[in-house]
């Protein structure tokens, strides 16, 4: 089968990417081959191997994937400057809706797979560092309005240990959902963030 020409290509990108999302919705990165993506599309591997031509440079195209759908989805209005941003973007991060769940399932998923390729892995560090450097300005403005109770702490320390923190919280509440239900998620968030402000 002939390769799709340039218009046909771009056409069909949008179809392949709802394919691959659809994909890991229900199966995670664990489950993401080109295999399944053709099934969802309904077409053949070859064709879809036009697009992906091995494995690896489909699991690149998903986490670029995930990265977009996460940074369009809906998000909280930034009530205020400092804590009260950064208490927003934490909540924004967490599995507190159904939809929420889903997407930190897959970006869980991709973890391991990440890990075992070091471009894939480097490409991933990028991404938590871009998420600690959108953080880090709403703790600089923490500082300046004096909502800190220390005076002298490093924003961007503090925007990875926010980062840390919440992560973390995602994989309790994953895998636990039981004991971390939406209300006490954000109950150890406004605890976390209170243990930063001024008492």
């Amino acid at each position: 089968m002939p390769p799709p020409a340039p218009g046909d290509r771009e056409a069909r990108r949008k179809d392949v990417s709802e394919a691959v999302w659809t994909v890991l919705a229900d199966k995670g990165f664990g489950g993401l081959t080109l295999r399944a993506v053709a099934a969802a599309m309904n077409v053949s591997t070859g064709m879809l191997m036009h697009y992906f031509p091995t494995k690896r440079a489909l699991i690149a195209h998903a986490l670029d994937l995930l990265e977009v759908r996460t940074a369009e989805r809906p998000r909280r209005a930034r009530p205020a400057e400092g804590l009260p941003a950064v208490r927003a973007m934490v909540l924004d991060i967490l599995p507190l809706t159904p939809q929420d769940t889903a997407r930190n399932r897959i970006w869980v998923s991709s973890w391991d797979i990440a890990l075992a390729d070091e471009e894939l892995a480097s490409e991933q560090a990028g991404r938590y560092a871009r998420l600690r450097a959108s953080i880090r300005p709403h703790f600089e403005a923490a500082g300046r309005l004096a909502q800190l109770a220390d005076e002298r702490a490093d924003a961007e320390q503090l925007a990875a240990t926010a980062v840390a923190f919440t992560h973390g919280l995602v994989v309790q509440a994953l895998f636990d959902p039981g004991r971390f239900p939406k209300e006490v998620q954000v109950a150890m968030v406004d605890e976390f963030l209170g243990s930063l402000g001024v008492r």
